[in-house]
């Protein structure tokens, strides 16, 4: 995969690109108010002058700093928006700018960096200008924070988070004779076979997608589409929250410590259940696939429909792997990069679209959705693939290597498009619930 090969290198595309990230991240913030942008809504959550900061000071360290010392190898921040040096839990009590002085730093560090770029030789053999992949990376970090500012807004207590504009979802359409509107949930089979996984590009991969290997995987059914509401609501009903066989020991045990029934931000108004998506409280819409669940709720339900949850290489060679090409492709639907159309991603539908409103969001092997709506559980812990090395800082993925992290696939509408792709991979701990996460079943063939 060579991701945006299409695109000349120049100081005028990672401006623009840097131009259109910061839009967004000013749009997203402007309804909120200095007291709600200041407090910490939830302790699993920064308040969002913290990342606001933390956007600017990661900019300044590697657009600036990084770039003039020729790369440090580390991570290189410092101070209150050093996310290692504050956890999320302390940020809260932290002496925090006020949204004028962050709005002040951004705008600073941008005119840094675009002195800095108009200076910098784009030909350089310097590590990170090479294919520009160091501007890529701040975008995309600027992205995955604009996704976890969203998390925050959902969180957000008092008066709900008003999106400044909506954009419609299209209505869903029917998938073909099999549809995977099917409530009972249909599934494909992959064929099995020798499938290359990760990618060996350096423009915008991050390095725990690398590199390019090749794995055998084993034949295998895997669902159609993500599990919706009203399959997971047929789980609710039969009592799957209360059926200790369905469980992990861990899954248990937490969800008998938290005293769950049902999704994050789900409730039951006499014999109907609701959710809510910001500021919208609708009642559960069947056909739209189930958002905030964690892993050991996806892992229950796996067990109660008879199934499991896939790998991550499961996941990637359903997502890319065309068995008759015998060739893997950069998204479900082709190498074409994602557009309004294709997926429901770039966050201003602020929530997640019924199952067929993307005919064309469908993988070689007929899988629906792998991209968009929903990040996709596996069962797979995080860890670096064959000949890994960290690049350009450990702390991005290596410190975050081990049997603590779950790998979560695909994206959700909160995700901007320029942060993923089929071999772009997510963790979390396996109770986390804010995120923007579903999933689909396997099963061996």
């Amino acid at each position: 995969m060579t991701a945006r090969a299409d695109l000349k290198l120049s100081q005028e595309l990672f401006s623009r690109i840097l131009e259109e990230v910061r839009t967004r991240t000013l749009l997203l913030v402007s309804p909120m108010t200095e007291d709600d942008l200041r407090i910490q809504h939830n302790p699993l959550m920064s308040p969002v002058v913290w990342d606001l900061g933390h956007i600017a000071h990661f900019e300044d360290v590697w657009l600036v700093q990084n770039i003039e010392s020729g790369g440090s190898g580390s991570e290189g921040l410092s101070g209150i928006f050093d996310p290692f040096s504050n956890p999320r839990a302390v940020r809260g009590g932290l002496p925090l700018p006020t949204i004028e002085d962050c709005l002040r730093l951004l705008a600073e560090v941008r005119e840094r960096t675009l002195q800095k770029l108009a200076e910098v030789d784009l030909d350089s053999d310097q590590p990170l200008l090479q294919d520009g992949y160091v501007y890529r990376m701040v975008a995309q970090h600027e992205y995955q924070h604009n996704e976890t500012i969203l998390q925050t807004l959902q969180l957000k207590q008092g008066e709900p988070y008003h999106p400044p504009r909506r954009v419609p979802l299209p209505p869903p359409q029917a998938l073909g004779a099999e549809s995977a509107c099917d409530p009972l949930g249909n599934m494909v089979r992959f064929p099995g076979g020798i499938v290359e996984i990760g990618t060996d590009d350096r423009a915008e991969a991050y390095d725990n997608e690398r590199p390019l290997h090749r794995q055998r995987i084993r034949p295998f059914w895997i669902d159609q589409a993500p599990v919706t509401n009203g399959r997971y609501l047929q789980f609710i009903e039969a009592g799957g929250y209360d059926h200790r066989d369905f469980w992990s020991d861990e899954g248990w045990a937490w969800k008998t410590k938290e005293n769950l029934g049902a999704p994050l931000y789900w409730s039951r108004e006499g014999e109907e259940w609701h959710t809510r998506y910001m500021d919208r409280s609708t009642a559960i819409e069947p056909e739209v696939p189930v958002c905030h669940v964690c892993y050991y709720e996806a892992e229950a339900f796996a067990r109660f429909a008879d199934k499991r949850l896939p790998t991550e290489f499961e996941w990637e060679a359903a997502a890319s792997w065309d068995p008759a090409a015998g060739g893997k492709r950069n998204y479900p639907w082709g190498n074409e990069a994602p557009a309004p159309g294709l997926a429901n991603l770039d966050q201003l539908a602020f929530e997640p679209a019924p199952v067929g409103a993307y005919p064309e969001n469908v993988s070689p092997i007929g899988c629906y959705g792998m991209i968009g709506d929903v990040w996709e559980w596996t069962s797979s812990d995080f860890s670096g693939y064959p000949g890994y090395a960290s690049f350009p800082y450990k702390e991005y993925s290596e410190v975050f290597f081990g049997p603590e992290y779950k790998v979560l696939r695909g994206g959700s509408w909160a995700t901007r498009p320029g942060a993923i792709r089929n071999t772009f991979r997510n963790w979390d701990y396996p109770i986390r619930r804010q995120i923007f996460s579903g999933f689909r079943c396997a099963r061996d063939a």
